[in-house]
């Protein structure tokens, strides 16, 4: 069985290559540092030998990268049981005020790498008949916050996307979800003067998206919202 996760070696992506492994899968991921990539690879390795091991350097924003990953992930694994679209990028703004190109390079983040990865791999899916993809969204797909700008753009229409792919995927077989995470301890809060109880963990994202995989194969959860006990932080 094999997994393939993009933006992988921190956070939810991390958590969820750890998670998957440790149940038995092959596990492919990529991230834009070499470094990062080697480090936890070889830690992979060494915590669960039995699995097979796959990394790239790939930065999710440029296609022609992206689809080396992809032709990689197909060379080595032919097919994937589960493809996680976690490659994302947050930068905080007001519309009106943000640097010209946020929209674009958050468009190209969030959005385009999981439409054009998604088109990469699906085939062999759609073909076996089987198979569940996770695309990591966010509560701010769903509200719009303060100082938002473009990454609640981005984020409103990847869960489009998603959308759009559980109902070309039903006559297909293959299970779409939609995951939509609130404040979670990721590097995208780093430097927020809040206790770490504030948040959820990157492990009860890995956890719940686990569960909702391990249901039975005519079963599909659409759409998984998570939040702190305490609510959005805004």
């Amino acid at each position: 069985m094999n997994i393939v996760v993009t933006g992988a070696t921190k956070g939810i992506g991390k958590a969820i290559v750890y998670k998957y492994a440790s149940e038995g899968f092959n596990v492919a991921f990529c991230s834009r540092s070499q470094e990062d990539l080697s480090n936890m690879e070889k830690d992979l390795s060494a915590k669960f030998p039995d699995i097979e091991v796959l990394s790239s350097p790939t930065d999710m924003s440029k296609k022609e990268q992206l689809t080396a990953f992809a032709n990689l992930v197909n060379k080595e694994f032919g097919k994937c049981e589960v493809l996680v679209n976690n490659a994302g990028v947050f930068i905080p703004g007001t519309i009106h005020e943000e640097e010209e190109g946020m929209l674009e390079k958050q468009i190209e983040t969030n959005l385009y790498s999981a439409y054009h990865f998604t088109r990469a791999l699906i085939g062999n899916m759609i073909t076996a008949k089987e198979g569940h993809i996770f695309n990591i969204c966010s509560t701010a797909s769903m509200k719009a916050y303060p100082n938002g700008g473009s990454y609640c753009i981005s984020k409103f229409a990847l869960l489009g996307f998603s959308k759009v792919l559980r109902e070309e995927m039903k006559e297909h077989n293959v299970r779409v979800t939609s995951v939509l995470p609130g404040a979670t301890l990721t590097a995208s809060w780093e430097g927020v003067d809040l206790p770490p109880e504030r948040f959820m963990k990157p492990e009860d994202i890995a956890n719940v998206i686990w569960s909702a995989y391990k249901l039975s194969k005519q079963t599909v959860i659409e759409e998984l919202t998570m939040r702190p006990i305490l609510g959005d932080i805004e």
